[in-house]
């Protein structure tokens, strides 16, 4: 009786959690599918369609150059051995650090007519006007996809050298021992296996490419997420706007429809044990540089221009950067950033030890429902969370108001928005950590407890939670850190009087003057160098 009762409690509390998180989805979609909006008819007989093939195209440009880069950085630092390897391997990671836009302002200024390079070819050529030559405009949509492919590489980069890693070496000795060459082994063997690797990075790629909306708005590439901001600050629609992230959310739902059914009936069962440490090709000669020089290549491009820029302007403007508004902006953003990693962490502690405890059920499915936040862009989920949250506030206050009572915008003019909004977005990152630190842990730890006499409770405080320790440290990093970086959500969810890092350089760098904010830039990127920590230490001791 007491465990059932015991279950039936933990039951309640992880389904009321799974419904909560997911509640803002639910209201989203049923308020695209609500009657006809003629800002929304307004926009499908004009602009949308723009909308659609700009975000398409951009999508496929940003995969398609990301597999251009990732896959032979993957292939070389998981297959050969050549001079700086074993640096390459980390430090190809580092541009994850760099926010997209901070690199597409970086660009920008060095790549513009009145930027250096340009000054310095018209100097060495004598050219006196645009006439004269021909110098490609960044600003454009190819610009916004090479930006953004120089900040995304690295899932891909990472994902596929990790599946390389996983594959037996025998496949490709074996496809040597045929008569293929080393490419053509990469292309018919390695390739092959790691399809669905390969897949799931990009769908992960896709994502983060639609929900990016810093660069292309900087840029002035209208895809949808931008048409969601300026259709709920220029029309002031919020049914219209909801309506384009339903069609955002079809997008999304086709991506990944995509990568389950490149997946269908897929099954690689020849594993070692264990990762491949050790090089199977030794490159030697002028083979050796040249895959030397294409990973510095790509180094210096995606990482070391733009952080050397960023230190540039933090030491030239530092008088100005360092100011009271670095520090405000930066408590205001470690507090949300602090409260929300609690949060989301005592919430998937709770459901995924209830996900280990129950037998039947569905056990689940709160998780999976409370996950569902991650997979939306930052301009869509602040419309999904701004739903619920003012039906809520009229609601309550049409009940006060008999007795002169009024809550006003408490809930939606408060920085509360901004933390249920991030909570649903991040519970997943927490989750993810929290479940597979928990698979770690033997069943028979729990019958032994129980065996002893000790509750449910007991035994998660006891056994559970000691054990769980790095896994909690880490997903309090992680959620941290996204808290940290994370700007459509709190560009667009934001009281007033609020700004965090995020927000604040991204004005600045849409007035032209990220020199002023450079050290509110910096304080991002070495931020976002810590889960890049964790992960390189994590993969050399598996290795």
């Amino acid at each position: 009786m007491t465990y059932k009762f015991q279950l039936s409690k933990w039951q309640l509390f992880a389904w009321s959690t799974g419904l909560l998180l997911s509640t803002p989805l639910f209201f989203l979609l049923f308020e695209s599918l609500q009657g006809n909006s003629e800002v929304f008819s307004h926009l499908w007989d004009t602009v949308l369609w723009d909308y659609i093939s700009n975000t398409v195209l951009l999508i496929l440009g940003v995969c398609v150059l990301s597999c251009a880069i990732a896959l032979p950085l993957g292939w070389l630092t998981a297959y050969c051995q050549f001079p700086g390897k074993k640096q390459f391997e980390w430090a190809l990671m580092l541009p994850l650090a760099m926010p997209t836009y901070i690199i597409a302002y970086v660009y920008t200024d060095l790549l513009d007519y009145a930027g250096p390079v340009q000054n310095t070819l018209r100097d060495w050529f004598g050219w006196q006007s645009p006439d004269d030559y021909w110098f490609f405009d960044i600003r454009t949509l190819p610009g916004a996809i090479v930006m953004l492919a120089l900040v995304l590489y690295p899932y891909l980069y990472l994902i596929f050298k990790t599946a390389l890693r996983e594959q037996s070496f025998k496949l490709v000795q074996a496809s040597q021992l045929m008569g293929l060459s080393s490419w053509q082994s990469f292309f018919r063997v390695s390739l092959v296996l790691s399809r669905g690797a390969i897949v799931a990075a990009l769908a992960l790629i896709s994502m983060e490419t639609m929900a990016d909306f810093a660069t292309v708005s900087y840029f002035a590439v209208s895809t949808l997420t931008t048409a969601v901001y300026d259709t709920w600050f220029g029309y002031y629609s919020l049914t219209a706007a909801a309506k384009i992230s339903g069609v955002m959310l079809l997008l999304l739902f086709l991506a990944l429809m995509t990568e389950r059914f490149s997946r269908r009936n897929q099954a690689v069962f020849e594993r070692q044990s264990g990762i491949n440490s050790e090089a199977l090709y030794i490159l030697k000669g002028k083979s050796a540089w040249l895959a030397t020089l294409f990973c510095s290549v790509i180094l210096i491009v995606a990482f070391v221009i733009p952080i050397a820029v960023l230190i540039k302007y933090a030491i030239v403007y530092f008088d100005q950067a360092w100011s009271s508004e670095f520090f405000s902006y930066a408590w205001q953003s470690l507090k949300v950033a602090i409260v929300v990693s609690v949060v989301t962490l005592l919430l998937s502690v709770l459901v995924v030890f209830y996900q280990r405890i129950a037998k039947q059920n569905y056990p689940l499915i709160p998780g999976r429902l409370a996950s569902t936040g991650y997979a939306l862009p930052g301009t869509v989920l602040a419309i999904a969370v701004l739903l619920p949250l003012t039906l809520l506030e009229n609601t309550v206050n049409r009940v006060l108001e008999p007795y002169d009572l009024n809550i006003g915008l408490l809930l939606t003019g408060s920085v509360f928005t901004i933390i249920f909004a991030y909570v649903v977005r991040f519970y997943a990152v927490a989750h993810g950590a929290i479940e597979s630190s928990f698979l770690r842990i033997s069943p028979s730890l729990d019958m032994a407890s129980q065996s002893m006499g000790k509750s449910q409770g007991h035994t998660l405080r006891l056994v559970h939670l000691p054990l769980l320790r790095r896994g909690l440290l880490t997903a309090a990093l992680l959620v941290f850190i996204e808290c940290m970086k994370e700007l459509p959500t709190a560009l667009l969810l934001r009281p007033f009087n609020f700004e965090s890092l995020a927000t604040h350089v991204f004005q600045y760098v849409s007035d032209e003057q990220l020199e002023l904010a450079s050290i509110s830039a910096l304080f991002i990127v070495l931020v976002g160098f810590i889960p890049l920590y964790f992960i390189n230490r994590s993969m050399e001791q598996r290795s």
